[in-house]
């Protein structure tokens, strides 16, 4: 057992200093993940890569927070789709109806992973994966790894517990399902 896994285990018995020994064991691999999402942002965003580690830390460790993670790989999904969460907040915040913001549904490419994504799709995509998620939870989750966790196809696998080439066929299926979604008006 790592020390991440025994520190998470800690927290979640309610441990109030276990949070505190988290952070440093775990702030780098956050921030690598962190850097690798905003590197894909538009120019000009406000948010950094401490902020947002910070911000996701928070909802992961906070008072109010339900603290179940299994071991470091739960963890760090967890700290994944938090990261997205933001994220897509952020951007809806920017966009919002006052602020003149009309979303575009566009086609979503695996070419789209290296790319910047403006916020309209960004928020299509986000809308498309809440009811994916509903359709193919562990679809969705091989998603949410690739394109807002930055794992490549190996790493996402093994976060979910497959074969590589389980992952290549169902990230088939998710980019064809989820492109039919963001096109259909």
């Amino acid at each position: 057992m790592s020390q991440v896994t025994r520190i998470l285990s800690a927290i979640e018995q309610g441990d109030p200093h276990a949070a505190e020994q988290l952070l440093p064991l775990v702030y780098d691999e956050l921030r690598k993940l962190a850097s690798q999402k905003l590197a894909h942002e538009q120019p000009g965003l406000t948010l950094q890569a401490t902020a947002l580690v910070h911000e996701a830390y928070l909802r992961l460790t906070g008072k109010d927070r339900e603290r179940l993670w299994a071991s470091r790989r739960h963890f760090f999904a967890a700290a994944a789709e938090a990261m997205r969460r933001i994220l897509v907040e952020q951007a809806r915040r920017r966009h919002a109806a006052k602020r003149g913001g009309q979303r575009q549904r566009v086609e979503l490419s695996e070419s789209d992973l290296a790319t910047a994504m403006p916020d309209e799709e960004l928020l299509a995509l986000n809308d498309a994966l809440e009811q994916f998620v509903t359709v193919d939870p562990a679809a969705a989750k091989l998603v949410y790894l690739r394109f807002f966790a930055g794992l490549n196809m190996s790493e996402a696998a093994q976060a979910l517990g497959m074969s590589v080439r389980s992952a290549h066929d169902l990230w088939s299926y998710a980019r064809s399902w989820l492109r039919r979604q963001m096109n259909a008006d």
